[in-house]
């Protein structure tokens, strides 16, 4: 085995700070080696000539780079090898730029630190296997789960490059929250009409065929990984053909179940039948059959539907649950979240007091295909005089929620101008925390809210501090610095995870953050994906967002399936895995315990741990952790290690 040490001299960045020479002598002497070659530029375009025509000509078999940073050149030099034709893997790096030359300033501790590196280096190499990265074949089809702005802007970003999309929506209509909106903050523009283009593409559209969509369907098993998830996805039967209805509402009177309706499109305060639109304009604009309520599940032979509708096959009263299997190489969750309950803010009289709302229930309530079609009405059919908007209901609060949604201040402005247009001598009180305006027209919003008449801001500390009780039918809010009377009050919760994050996040195998909202790989640079390979995140799962940031995350989750997945093109694993001795292995799962990536689990034959080398990212966490030393890290292995150290101390 012979060995070759390249200095690189990096013009004067380090031949100005490191005696290359000397260098280059002392570890001919202590290594009896026969070249250490000082080059100019290693990473230059004459470098890379040189290297490819020396490597080739040395006649040794291991290599090592003394230069910067791994993170810089590591991949200029495996290149390099592959392009001589040695193993890519049979060579070491050692930064004597970042962490010698320009940290050093004495020449003698610079130079003898240069020398403990690379003998570390030199017995480290020693020891290197030759690997070789593996390929995989893959499925470019993409699964996103949730038909809100940032499910439908991945999936027809998808659409549009050609890949199928498979969309998941549990609730019977697309769009999410805010296309039940009348108008959007900050520049209260009609919710529905913002959406309605995107939605029409996407049923309509010239791509909608690459894009099948689910409602009422849920996500219930996943396997395999990136390139290769088989999921399996449970839809309720809808019992209406949204292909063959034509929404003419003929279905709904006949049917004699009516009651009210519960739904988050209707907030209590309508009636339903067992057949229904969510909600008026709904896409895909068809009803659907509730089957907790329909009287052919409670065994009668109801059909009043079925007669009543003009188009043949539109109803389908036997149509059954279905278990539908699908194959994809990227998992897309765009779930958004929920509000927080304020009854747990027991002051507020939130569901104890009438009038006393949430920001979403506002919405309905303002909305043209609400309960009350539109009208701002209290709960006794009256027009509110007098209006409470109390701001971060619940957030920046450690004993309930920590942190700010950073939505929730513009939304509440908005509803200010909404009644200030609607009941121009309403009075409105607003209650703050703290006023949070971020983005370029926040600002704008709230200097016309200021300048409304009737509209005052007052601030309080913290919420427990607020005490909300009914007067003879008119709420008092009671503050640290006085009351205020109100017919209306309208309570800003935060956004927190939505109710079903905590299955998903089990059934994805899906870490979730301390706030309880999906873990993206970087917080600050790469929110689009999760800890886990394939899988992505877009919109308010991953945390308070609104709709052009929701929008925009859904856009960068396809840009990723689309630059990862390409037809034709095989997966490239690399070969920089941990690998399991069975022999050694107890079963115990610890490693499966603290795996960042989920690649762990346990041989169903054996109870042994086995890792999925497509997913593991060697990191080394669970090498480190193993109490039976049963795991290794290929091209960091323990001896690899040590010798290193041994190289360094001696």
């Amino acid at each position: 085995m012979s060995t070759r040490v390249y200095l690189c001299k990096c013009g004067t960045n380090i031949a100005a700070h490191l005696n290359l020479e000397s260098l280059a002598t002392q570890l001919q002497e202590r290594f009896n080696l026969a070249d250490v070659v000082p080059v100019d530029f290693l990473c230059s375009e004459e470098g890379k000539d040189f290297l490819q025509q020396d490597l080739t000509a040395s006649g040794a078999d291991r290599f090592i780079f003394a230069a910067c940073s791994p993170r810089d050149h590591d991949h200029t030099f495996r290149e390099a090898l592959t392009k001589s034709g040695f193993n890519p893997y049979l060579q070491q790096m050692v930064n004597i730029r970042e962490q010698v030359a320009w940290v050093t300033a004495d020449p003698a501790q610079a130079e003898a630190k240069a020398l403990a590196l690379i003998s570390a280096a030199i017995g480290r190499v020693s020891l290197h296997q030759p690997l070789s990265d593996r390929e995989l074949a893959i499925v470019t089809d993409t699964l996103v789960i949730g038909a809100g702005p940032a499910g439908m802007k991945c999936a027809l970003t998808l659409a549009e490059a050609g890949r199928q999309v498979v969309l998941v929506e549990k609730s019977p209509a697309i769009g999410g929250k805010p296309v039940l909106f009348e108008e959007v903050a900050p520049d209260l523009q009609c919710g529905p009409c913002l959406l309605e283009p995107m939605m029409e593409e996407l049923l309509h559209g010239s791509n909608a065929h690459r894009i099948q969509l689910l409602t009422l369907a849920k996500l219930t098993s996943v396997k395999g990984s990136y390139g290769n998830f088989i999921t399996t996805i449970r839809q309720r039967p809808r019992r209406i053909d949204p292909t063959v209805c034509i929404g003419c509402y003929e279905c709904i009177a006949p049917c004699p179940v009516n009651t009210t309706d519960t739904s988050a499109f209707q907030i209590g305060r309508a009636k339903k039948n067992a057949i229904a639109f969510a909600f008026q304009g709904v896409l895909p604009n068809a009803p659907y059959i509730d089957n907790e309520l329909c009287l052919r599940s409670n065994g009668e032979d109801c059909s009043a539907c079925l007669e009543a509708c003009p188009m043949d096959n539109a109803v389908i009263l036997k149509e059954e649950e279905k278990l539908l299997e699908k194959k994809v190489g990227a998992i897309v969750v765009a779930t958004g979240g929920d509000l927080f309950d304020p009854s747990a803010l027991a002051g507020l009289g939130y569901r104890t007091i009438p009038d006393v709302i949430t920001s979403f229930e506002f919405e309905r309530l303002t909305s043209a295909n609400g309960p009350t079609g539109g009208q701002l009405l209290t709960e006794a059919g009256i027009t509110p005089t007098k209006i409470c908007i109390i701001h971060c209901a619940g957030s920046l609060e450690k004993q309930h929620i920590p942190y700010c949604s950073g939505i929730c201040c513009t939304y509440a402005l908005k509803f200010s101008r909404m009644i200030a247009e609607r009941l121009p001598e309403t009075i409105i009180n607003h209650l703050f925390k703290e006023l949070v305006l971020p983005g370029k027209a926040a600002r704008t919003l709230a200097d016309k809210v200021h300048g409304q008449p009737n509209t005052s801001f007052h601030r309080f500390t913290t919420i427990d501090a607020i005490r909300i009780t009914d007067r003879d039918g008119r709420k008092v809010i009671s503050t640290p610095d006085g009351e205020f009377a109100a017919d209306l009050v309208i309570l800003c919760p935060p956004i927190i995870p939505g109710k079903d994050a905590g299955k998903l996040s089990k059934l994805l195998d899906l870490p979730l953050d301390r706030d309880g909202f999906f873990e993206e790989a970087g917080d600050r640079l790469d929110s689009a994906r999760s800890k886990v390979k394939g899988i992505y995140l877009a919109g308010n799962c991953q945390g308070p967002n609104d709709i052009r940031d929701a929008v925009n995350q859904g856009m960068a989750a396809a840009g990723y399936i689309l630059a990862g997945l390409v037809e034709g093109r095989n997966l490239s694993l690399s070969p920089i895995v941990a690998t399991v001795d069975p022999e050694k292995c107890s079963g115990c799962r610890v490693c499966g315990e603290i795996c960042p990536f989920m690649a762990i689990d346990l041989n169903e034959e054996d109870g042994k741990s086995q890792i999925n080398d497509v997913l593991c990212q060697g990191c080394g966490s669970c090498v480190a952790a193993c109490p039976a030393g049963a795991i290794s890290g290929r091209h960091f292995t323990s001896a690899q290690i040590m010798a290193e150290l041994e190289g360094i101390l001696s």
